[in-house]
């Protein structure tokens, strides 16, 4: 044990900084919470032997210091670089911000076809742009690099304001107006999207996010304050998961491993106010939106991302107004959000993820 400092980077420095131990004949689970950081854990079927080294409340990471080399920890899709792509009305613009500062986008490049409303998804390498405005496209980026979108499929179909989640390896489309179908993509390779299953209601302008189990879609029109959600890694049709606290359409989500934030959206027919309230849910269970604050601005078809601590929501369209205006929030707290800076382009019909 005398590279326990090594191994687990300096959390661990020697067995006197060691908890409590449990003996069982299964691994630990990220949900399995122990009394604090350096706890143990033998599994006493395998042999395999774990160190706690992050005790964060049903995402732990629970480092396998035996023979093994799998650590026990949720995984992570999110980055660093958030990139928002497409919008109103034929806007082919990516840019992109580093979410952990505060500032303007920096150009990154273009769409292969300029469309409002796209689903994007994303896993920490590669981002992805997804039909609307009445094309079938799906191009991606590489996230480490610039430059422009590169073709990598198509749906089976044509959409329109389209909505989409993802874990680290499938991303998830919903058709938006046309029809409630989904269908999905492993975003590691190229090629056509396939028939996942259907949403509960047919509806366009969701929101969308994901946790590492579970694609969640919140609102959308016709003012709908439906939640429903699916197992990524199956298919098959969504699940009802409970209501938003403000039906709404136009409205954008992110996530980190355990929250889905909800922003904005259109609350009302006949046009504006659209609205500013932030809302939030846990993806792993089921149950009612319950508020979290306010943007900084009322907006509908804006575009959100997140880094696994921050969420960002950017562009949009608001009181007659297109705004190139970014927001932040902490995803683990709840408040207003503060301003982060702005686009390149003001734009609504936008769609935004990201990786490293």
């Amino acid at each position: 044990m005398s590279n326990l400092s090594d191994l687990l980077g300096g959390t661990i420095s020697s067995l006197n900084d060691l908890g409590g131990a449990t003996y069982s004949s299964s691994d630990p689970a990220t949900d399995t919470n122990p009394s604090a950081t350096g706890e143990l854990w033998v599994n006493t079927t395998s042999g395999e032997t774990y160190i706690c080294t992050d005790a964060t409340a049903g995402a732990n990471i629970w480092t396998n210091v035996g023979d093994g080399l799998d650590a026990v920890e949720l995984i992570k899709w999110y980055g660093d670089r958030g990139v928002w792509g497409g919008g109103y009305s034929t806007n082919n613009t990516l840019d992109y911000i580093s979410i952990s500062t505060t500032g303007n986008a920096t150009d990154f490049g273009n769409l292969t076809v300029g469309r409002q409303h796209p689903a994007s998804c994303s896993n920490s390498t590669r981002g992805v742009w997804s039909g609307s405005g009445g094309y079938n496209t799906i191009d991606y980026i590489t996230f480490a690099s610039t430059g422009n979108a590169t073709d990598f499929g198509d749906l089976s179909a044509t959409t329109y304001y389209s909505s989409g989640c993802s874990n680290d390896t499938r991303g998830l489309v919903s058709f938006g107006s046309i029809s409630n179908a989904l269908e999905y993509i492993t975003i590691a390779t190229t090629g056509n999207a396939i028939d996942f299953g259907d949403l509960s209601v047919n509806r366009y302008y969701t929101g969308s996010c994901a946790d590492p189990t579970r694609g969640v879609w919140a609102g959308g029109g016709f003012y709908t304050d439906v939640i429903d959600y699916v197992t990524i890694a199956t298919t098959g049709n969504a699940t009802d998961f409970g209501n938003l606290t403000v039906a709404a359409f136009g409205v954008a989500a992110c996530s980190h491993a355990t929250r889905g934030v909800i922003s904005g959206g259109d609350p009302t027919s006949g046009g504006s106010p659209e609205s500013n309230i932030i809302q939030y849910i846990t993806i792993a269970t089921t149950g009612n939106a319950t508020d979290f604050g306010d943007l900084t601005r009322v907006l509908k078809q804006h575009g959100a991302c997140a880094d696994g601590s921050r969420g960002v929501f950017g562009g949009g369209f608001g009181q007659s107004n297109t705004y190139n205006n970014i927001d932040y929030i902490a995803i683990d707290s709840t408040g207003n959000s503060t301003d982060f800076g702005d686009l390149t382009v003001a734009r609504y019909n936008v769609s935004a993820c990201s990786g490293d």
